[in-house]
This record gives C-alpha cells, sequence and structure tokens, in this order.
C-alpha cells in the first residue's frame, strides 16, 4: 500500500513563488493583449472571406438585374406587338410609353413620401448612449464619493 506524499514547507521556492505581484500582472496583461490580438486577426480573416462572398452575390445580382430589364424591356415590345394588331405600330408604342410613364409617376411619388419620413440620425441611439454616460459619470462620482468618506473616517 502505498502512502501519501509527504508536504514539505521548508521546500525551497519555485521560481513561480519568486515572481512578484508587478511581474504577475504584467504576464497577465500580456497574455490578455496576445488573446485580443488573436480574437482581431481571426475576426478580420472572417469578415474578409463574408465581404468576398458579399461582393460575388452582389456581382450575381447586378448580372440578374441587367438580364431582367432586357426581359422586360423585350416583354413591353411583345406588348407593343399585341396592341399593334389593332392600331399602328406607332401608336401601340406610345400607350405602352405612356403607361410605363404613370407607373412610374406612380413609384416617385410613394417613393417620395417614404423618403421624407426618413429622420437621418439614430435618435435613440443617442439618447441611450448619453443615459449610459450620465450613469457611468455618476456610478464613478458615487465610487469617488465613498472613497473620500472611507478616507475621511480612517
Amino acid at each position: 500500500m502505498s502512502t501519501p506524499a509527504k508536504t514539505d514547507s521548508t521546500a525551497p521556492a519555485t521560481s513561480a513563488d519568486k515572481r512578484s505581484l508587478g511581474q504577475l500582472v504584467s504576464d497577465v496583461t500580456l497574455d490578455v493583449s496576445q488573446i485580443m490580438r488573436g480574437e482581431i486577426e481571426l475576426a478580420k480573416a472572417e469578415i474578409k472571406q463574408d465581404v468576398t462572398h458579399a461582393g460575388k452575390g452582389a456581382g450575381m445580382f447586378a448580372g440578374a438585374a441587367l438580364f431582367g430589364l432586357y426581359g422586360l424591356g423585350l416583354l413591353f415590345l411583345g406588348l407593343a406587338g399585341v396592341l399593334a394588331i389593332w392600331l399602328p405600330w406607332w401608336a401601340s408604342l406610345l400607350i405602352v410609353a405612356a403607361v410605363l410613364f404613370v407607373v412610374a409617376g406612380i413609384l416617385a411619388l410613394v417613393g417620395k413620401g417614404q423618403v421624407t419620413k426618413v429622420n437621418g440620425k439614430p435618435e435613440k441611439a443617442i439618447r441611450e448612449g448619453k443615459e449610459t454616460v450620465e450613469t457611468v459619470k455618476a456610478a464613478a462620482q458615487g465610487q469617488h464619493r465613498s472613497a473620500a468618506l472611507e478616507t475621511a473616517r480612517d
């Protein structure tokens, strides 16, 4: 049967035991700094990959929009061709163009109404930020007062 090892309090101290508090704080600060740098590098790599995918996706959407617009133009020409059965070509093209201008005007008016609703600055975020600053200032002043009271008591 084995016996547990006895610890001797008079054993020589290791190099870690001899380090001062300042050295330990310095080591912790260095470790935290290295961890933060690593996290920042990881975030940069992830963001770069996301931006690459977003750029490719945006290019594909732009190509789809271009071909969609060409298809829409041909559809309108086809509609004018159908109207040309009963009317001359120039009249059917004018009718299709007039309908498109009316739709564009309606969309422009609705869009203008939406744009006028834009505030332009994040008022809620600004208000909450100011409240946070005020809270932090109040807490800091409260700590300074309590520390002053404690030193006055001593």
